[in-house]
């Protein structure tokens, strides 16, 4: 498995490489105190390799049959699988998975579902720890509707966290999505939701770990 950086981390990757270098180049020149060097040198790796883990995005392809089923969209653990009112779009009940990132894990997210984008939407919001049950409807976060090629709607809620400040959505209503393509990225801490149909067969159970774009979280009725 190939494993490269993120388009969304190459900016944020080569600022911070030159402060870095900024910071260390001037201590290793006026600071006299040996010390100091050794430690700033040695925090200043472990933060930028931090980074470097954070912002990798390894190349995945699904392999198993695509038909009707959900795929993981993104890396993490199973925090959330039961019936809900989800009052944003649908207005009714539906089947709710969500997925906990955290700061160690993959933060690219894969696109769940082969069909058509027919909704896509932000809203600004607060940024409680991502694993609270409010930060579903209370944090910022960005709402993809596909209608999956089986002719159901399923929701994907892209939801911001303590940390995260920024969320990233690729998929525009109208334009055709597949499993194996990135559909958006959110930076530093959050989880993803997914909205299924109430008689979707659900694959996982709580405190499963999933791998983005392989672990397959549930299946659509044909």
């Amino acid at each position: 498995m190939k494993v490269k950086i993120h388009r969304e981390g190459r900016n944020i990757l080569l600022v911070t490489l030159l402060i870095l270098l900024l910071v260390n180049g001037l201590l290793y020149y006026f600071c006299p105190i040996q010390l100091i060097k050794i430690v700033v040198l040695s925090l200043s790796t472990i933060f930028y390799l931090l980074l470097l883990n954070f912002f990798r995005s390894p190349r995945r392809h699904f392999p198993g049959e695509q038909e009707n089923v959900v795929v993981a969209p993104a890396d993490g653990v199973i925090v959330v699988t039961e019936e809900v009112m989800e009052n944003e779009y649908f207005h009714d009940k539906r089947m709710q998975v969500s997925i906990f990132m955290n700061i160690f894990n993959v933060h690219a997210n894969w696109t769940p579902v082969n069909g058509t984008v027919t909704h896509v939407s932000h809203q600004d919001g607060r940024y409680m720890a991502a694993w609270l049950p409010k930060s579903s409807t209370e944090n910022e976060r960005s709402t993809i509707v596909i209608k999956a090629d089986n002719g159901q709607e399923i929701l994907m809620r892209q939801v911001a966290g303590a940390m995260a400040r920024r969320v990233v959505t690729y998929a525009e209503e109208g334009e055709s999505c597949q499993i194996d393509e990135h559909i958006g990225f959110i930076k530093f801490g959050s989880r993803i939701d997914l909205y299924l149909p109430l008689d979707t067969e659900i694959l996982v159970k709580l405190n499963d770990k999933t791998t983005g774009n392989i672990t397959p979280v549930a299946r659509l009725k044909a």
